[in-house]
Parts: structure tokens; sequence; C-alpha cells
């Protein structure tokens, strides 16, 4: 329990220090900025494999499945490769979100980071009751494999009309069931008030509906990375790590998102391999090696692809 402590505090510490000091007035972030806070979380993220290591070497933390150092580290830059890589979409539906909304850029940070909140509590929460379901009722890791092989197949011939309307989404109506919306911003703030009423900015109803999008996200995440390993610690600290660097990505990518269009085909690829590995878990085992190598393979092959296809359409434009 020392050890998620800490972890839980060292998160704490960064997000206060995040808001309070590095993000402490509102401004539009820039690609170059975004890009340098990318490459420190993902630079942070692998380097926590070397913390993950001493931890299962020495026994500071509690270590069910009885991993070696060697194996819990590949588990969980593996399981941080799957969350990194789901969060393609979430980019892209935040994007969707922040300009359905007109949120202006400078204030994109502000929602993101009290998203980034929400997320922690929610993920941690279906991490616990996913590892105490495949704990408790081993058939279960079934279901989660067939969901997975499901949602890939539902990602690779989703047509063009599935898009995402968040003015017709279903937290977008229970907010303004709750309480009246104002349709323009109030500087950061996530209420307004007026002649003593209590308003909810666009900021508010966007921060609600990302929130709630990235539980929906979370469905095929976390069975995916249960896949992996059912340690609660390397689930959890694989998820926040990837969540912690979806702000700093989102900068990065998001007016480029959609050229990386052969990314989704490595979502597909990589949520198709876990749901077959769960259901043939019990006759197959696969090294940890293997998941790792095909899950970067798959990842770098969509992102090369997509690379290749921006240059060949640069040089015809």
């Amino acid at each position: 329990m020392i050890v998620w402590a800490l972890f839980l505090l060292a998160i704490a510490i960064f997000l206060a220090l995040d808001l309070g000091v590095f993000n402490k007035t509102p401004h539009i972030i820039s690609s170059k900025e975004a890009g340098k806070w990318t490459a420190i979380w993902v630079t942070l993220s692998f380097a926590f494999s070397g913390m993950v290591y001493w931890l299962y070497q020495s026994g500071y933390v509690n270590n069910p499945n009885h991993l070696r150092p060697g194996d819990a580290v590949v588990k969980y830059i593996t399981g941080y490769l799957i969350e990194l890589s789901l969060s393609v979409d979430n980019i892209f539906v935040i994007a969707l979100i922040f300009a359905a909304f007109k949120i202006p850029q400078k204030y994109q940070h502000r929602v993101l980071f009290w998203g980034i909140i929400g997320a922690i509590f929610f993920r941690g929460l279906m991490i616990f009751f996913g590892v105490l379901l495949i704990n408790k009722f081993h058939w279960i890791t079934y279901v989660f494999g067939a969901f997975l092989i499901f949602t890939a197949a539902k990602m690779l011939f989703k047509g063009d009309d599935d898009n995402f309307d968040p003015k017709h989404s279903l937290p977008y109506r229970i907010v303004g069931k709750l309480m009246p919306i104002v349709h323009h911003t109030d500087g950061k703030k996530f209420f307004h008030i007026e002649n003593g009423k209590r308003y909810a900015t666009p900021l508010f109803v966007a921060l609600i509906v990302i929130e709630t999008m990235d539980v929906v996200f979370a469905v095929d995440s976390v069975p995916a990375i249960l896949a992996i390993t059912s340690d609660p610690f390397l689930v959890f600290s694989s998820n926040i790590f990837a969540i912690l660097g979806l702000r700093s990505m989102y900068f990065f990518l998001a007016n480029m998102i959609k050229k990386f269009i052969y990314v989704e085909y490595s979502l597909v690829a990589i949520l198709a391999f876990v749901g077959v590995k769960m259901l043939i878990a019990d006759w197959v085992e696969f090294h940890e090696w293997v998941s790792l190598t095909f899950i970067a393979v798959a990842l770098g092959i969509g992102v090369l692809a997509s690379l290749n296809k921006m240059a060949d359409d640069d040089q015809t434009a």
C-alpha cells in the first residue's frame, strides 16, 4: 500500500504543478511546446519501467501473479503501448468536442486537465472491478476476448455515417436537464452566474462529454490491457502514464490526426490480437515478448504508412 500511496502522491504533485505553475495562465499551447511535453511524458513512461523492475525485484509491491522483474517490465511496457495506441481515437473525439462547443484554444488545456482527474478515478474503478472479475470468474476472460474481437471488427467495417455529434449526445442532454446552458464562454469558468442563477458554460459541457467518452473508450482499453496482465499495479500505472501523456499528445497531433489514416488499422490488429490471446490463453501461452513485439510492430507500421501517405500527398499537391 505504501507504493500505491507514493505513486498516487507523485501524480497529485505533478498535476498540482501542471495547473498551478506550468499552466497557471491560460494560453494557446504551440506544437513545439506540446511536442516537448509529449517527449517528456513518453520518456518518463519508459523510464518508469526501471522502477517497475526494482519494485518487483525487491518485493516492495504486491505480486499476485508471481512475476519475475523482467516479465513485469515487459508487461508494463506492452500495456502502456496498448493504452497509448488506443488513445488515438480519444484525440480525434476530443477535437470534435472542442470544435462542436467552440472552446477557445487557450482554455482547452484546462478542460483536459480536469478531464484527466476524472479519468484517473473512473479508470481506477474499472481496473479494480475488471481484475476482481477475472480473478473470481475465469470465464470472464472469454467474454472480454470476444468483446475485443467484436470491437475490432466494428472498427474495421464502420462506415462514414458513424459520426459522433457531441451536441446530440446523452451527456449533453443530461446536463441540459440538470441546469441551463449558456452558449458563450465566461473566461476559464465552468459556470456562469447571472441574476443569481447558475448556468453551465461550454467548458463544463465539453468536460462532461469528454469524461463520458473516456469511460466509453475505457470499456475497450481496460479489457485489452487485462489480456496482457491482471496485476493491478501494472495495469493501473501503464493506464495512468498513457492518460497523463494524452493532453500533450492531443495538442501535438490534433491538427493532423486525420492524416494518420492507417493507424486505425493498427488498432484493429492490436484489439483482434489481444482478443484472440484471451480466448486461447488456456491452450496457447504467448511469451511476453511476442505480445510486445506484435503491438509495437503493428503501431509502427500504421504510423510509417500514414507518414509515407502524407509525404506522397504533399508531393502531388
